[in-house]
């Protein structure tokens, strides 16, 4: 589907081997949790994933598409302590606050960065963000009920899906296109970012997210005015409508009839 959209080009696809069974286990082990069955699947199929297109400008192929799940050997912990921070240094568990709400009616409880979450990096996302595979309750004991959710770059939390297959549809089906992610947020992608969704449409899309509020962002030029010639065709001056012959006689008799009556006038006199 990418190599037959126009303008796309450089469709990169990295094979990678399966990941070996023991060091899903010691994953594992080291993080003392158990990783989703779907996840694990995944893993044993291929140890991560990686897709890269371009597009021409000018001839010159630009990075765009960007699909990115991390191998199991990339699969780190967020906000885990560094042996190389120092002792009172800040950490995200210091953003934790008890103010926070929690989950009630449709929306989910959203992640701690402290002990009760456990936060693992699926995808960089480019600097845009994160997308991270959650642990939420882990004391006391580490539950396998695990969620995917994207945090943004002003450490925001967003709700993505229940499981890591879900995810993976929805990252095939926006095509790894530049924050497709700020599309599940409440203050959505970035003008820029339109402008590409719109260019390249992902297979499936609320077209709500697109169409709302359009003229607020979307250039809409039309080649044929911008284009369009300046040389301007002369306007001609309509002419004040010429009297009939007609007119122009009876007026002229009736002008020289009074001169006439006038001379008379004066002879008399």
């Amino acid at each position: 589907l990418l190599e037959t959209s126009p303008g796309v080009a450089e469709v990169t696809f990295v094979e990678k081997e399966p990941a070996e069974r023991h060091t899903i286990i010691s994953w594992e082990q080291k993080n003392s949790c158990i990783l989703p069955e779907d996840l694990k699947n995944f893993y044993l199929m291929t140890d991560g994933f990686q897709m890269t297109w371009s597009v021409k400008t000018d001839d010159t192929p630009m990075p765009l598409g960007s699909m990115v799940i991390n191998s199991i050997s990339q699969l780190c912990r967020l906000g885990g302590s560094s042996m190389y921070t120092l002792p009172n240094a800040p950490t995200l568990a210091d953003l934790e606050d008890d103010t926070d709400e929690e989950g009630n009616g449709d929306k989910p409880e959203k992640p701690h960065f402290d002990s009760r979450s456990l936060i693992f990096e699926l995808d960089p996302c480019n600097g845009n963000g994160k997308v991270c595979l959650v642990y939420k309750h882990a004391e006391p004991v580490v539950s396998p009920d695990t969620e995917i959710w994207f945090l943004d770059r002003a450490l925001y939390w967003h709700f993505l899906t229940k499981t890591f297959t879900a995810y993976y549809r929805l990252l095939i089906t926006h095509l790894g296109l530049p924050q497709w992610q700020y599309a599940f947020t409440s203050y959505g992608v970035s003008p820029q970012a339109k402008q590409w969704f719109n260019m390249y449409k992902p297979i499936t899309i609320n077209t709500a997210l697109l169409s709302e509020e359009a003229d607020s962002f979307v250039n809409k030029l039309d080649p044929n005015k911008v284009f369009k010639s300046k040389n301007k065709t002369p306007v001609l001056k309509k002419k004040p409508p010429s009297q009939p012959a007609g007119s122009q006689k009876s007026h002229t008799s009736m002008t020289s009839a009074k001169t006439s009556s006038l001379a008379g006038n004066s002879s008399r006199k």
